[in-house]
């Protein structure tokens, strides 16, 4: 697999892995397929690993599956929430005592010297960006970390970060059926030399059209995900029939025809689509071999424009913690 670089200087393959469905958020976990998974990623080239302190114990998990293989992976992960005894989210906290006590935690919990890539999860409003971002760059200087990033911040809060220390890359929802960052995030990013990483690059599973109704799921995050439920489904399911349509006559699939819609957006862009499963690992790594003409790229484009998709990203709670401005 052909590799990006994102920022001044960390270089990825094109296609990560975001490896939180293994451990939290989706029904159907079975831990020894999704290392066999990891074993598989590296196989096909895939470099780039992303996990977070709040995706249960998905750290010890990646951290097993690495092992042996430091030397061939980039490890992203993230701090930002304050977790309580039971382990449940309880709001956000980006105080420079929590970002040195969850990288540390997490570097035990990967069981490496140094992170790759760490990320403020979400921006905590009770906290000025320069002192996170202060705290962040000590660890960049104690060697603990080697590139600092972001994740769902606005423009404004990306450029005082960045004044503060180089942000290598931001990490925010972004495919074809949510398409928001096109209109400031992307340009402010490309001015700044700052890469980015989307996540949810197939909507949650939707937009490969292998999925279900919320109300069919039980022990699974998107029983309660808006665009799921009721009319927004039927809705939703409008883009993802014209999606196959284009992907049957390319002899592709619909999640490879949105990843590879993706990688075309930009050089300095590198997905993560999340899977457990090494059929769906193989087959979203073919995505990056998919060649588009301008012309393919404008009808995907026309099918979903920007607040086409119906439904909101998250619960209302969830959304509160974006940084809208």
């Amino acid at each position: 697999m052909k590799t990006r670089t994102l920022g001044e200087g960390l270089s990825v393959s094109a296609l990560g892995l975001g490896c939180m469905g293994m451990s939290s958020a989706y029904e159907n976990r079975d831990e020894s397929e999704a290392v066999q998974t990891i074993y598989r990623a590296i196989e096909l080239g895939i470099t780039f690993f992303d996990t977070a302190e709040v995706y249960n114990d998905n750290e010890h998990l990646v951290g097993r599956a690495i092992r042996n293989y430091r030397d061939r992976v980039v490890i992203a992960t993230k701090f930002g929430f304050k977790i309580d005894e039971s382990g449940a989210i309880a709001g956000l906290d980006s105080s420079p005592k929590n970002v040195r006590q969850v990288c540390d935690a997490s570097l035990r919990r990967l069981g490496v010297d140094y992170i790759d890539l760490f990320y403020q999860h979400r921006v905590d409003k009770t906290v000025s960006i320069e002192e996170t971002v202060a705290a962040m760059a000590e660890l960049v200087q104690q060697g603990k970390v080697r590139y600092l990033g972001l994740s769902e911040a606005s423009p404004e809060t990306i450029r005082r970060a960045h004044a503060v220390h180089p942000i290598t890359a931001l990490q925010s929802e972004y495919s074809l059926w949510e398409r928001g960052v096109e209109t400031e995030i992307l340009p402010t990013l490309q001015e700044l030399g700052i890469g980015f990483v989307p996540y949810c690059p197939l909507g949650r599973g939707f937009l490969t059209g292998r999925i279900k109704r919320a109300e069919a799921f039980e022990n699974d995050y998107r029983r309660l995900d808006p665009r799921f439920q009721g009319d927004n489904f039927d809705q939703n399911m409008k883009l993802v029939q014209q999606v196959q349509e284009i992907a049957e006559a390319r002899g592709a699939t619909a999640g490879q025809i949105v990843l590879a819609w993706l990688l075309h957006q930009g050089s300095d862009i590198v997905p993560i689509p999340g899977t457990k499963r090494i059929a769906y690992l193989e087959e979203n790594a073919k995505a990056s071999e998919i060649v588009f003409s301008t012309e393919d790229l404008n009808r995907l484009s026309k099918l979903a424009p920007v607040g086409l998709t119906a439904g909101e990203r998250y619960t209302q709670e969830r959304m509160n913690w974006l940084d809208a401005n």
